[in-house]
């Protein structure tokens, strides 16, 4: 049985807690999905104000839906479109504080209004992005962005197959 107990009154802390628990639930297993879904729901309970926490996986060269947590979601989003595949192509991460204000926001959820997207990188390859919507605007900042881009890197072999 899992029971993280993860709660900081610092984001920095919030997220070296997160990203350790991440590190213990998914270590051993070489399943790239089973491990994208279990770091999908540590994220959806550990971090407050999401409606939308997940993975979009690269898949021949456009963004697959993968392990989420949330309302139902978009499927498949080009490389270069909406904020994800923004991520994607430019292998950057993607904070905006007013989805509404993105050129060619892709609305999954009308509800989302800011986004938070980290691209996952193993050994320069694009595996897909992370993705985290809140249904406030502005809900993540710089902290948030170091915090998500760690864990993405702590566990890029992990969300590559690579026990």
């Amino acid at each position: 049985m899992y029971d993280f107990r993860i709660a900081a009154d610092d984001k920095a802390e919030l997220y070296r807690q997160l990203t350790q628990a991440a590190e213990a639930l998914t270590a051993g297993e070489p399943d790239a999905i089973a491990n994208m879904a279990n770091v999908a729901a540590l994220l959806w309970e550990a971090l407050p104000d999401l409606n939308w926490a997940g993975f979009y996986r690269n898949v021949g060269g456009e963004l697959v839906l993968g392990p989420f947590q949330g309302r139902p979601a978009c499927i498949r989003i080009p490389f270069g479109k909406g904020v994800c595949g923004v991520a994607a192509a430019s292998l950057e991460p993607q904070c905006v504080a007013d989805v509404l204000a993105f050129p060619g926001h892709i609305a999954c959820d009308a509800a989302s209004r800011s986004e938070l997207v980290v691209p996952v990188l193993h050994e320069g390859v694009l595996l897909g992005v992370l993705d985290l919507d809140s249904p406030s605007p502005a809900r993540f900042d710089d902290a948030d962005v170091a915090g998500c881009v760690e864990l993405v890197q702590r566990l890029s072999e992990r969300f590559a197959g690579v026990a």
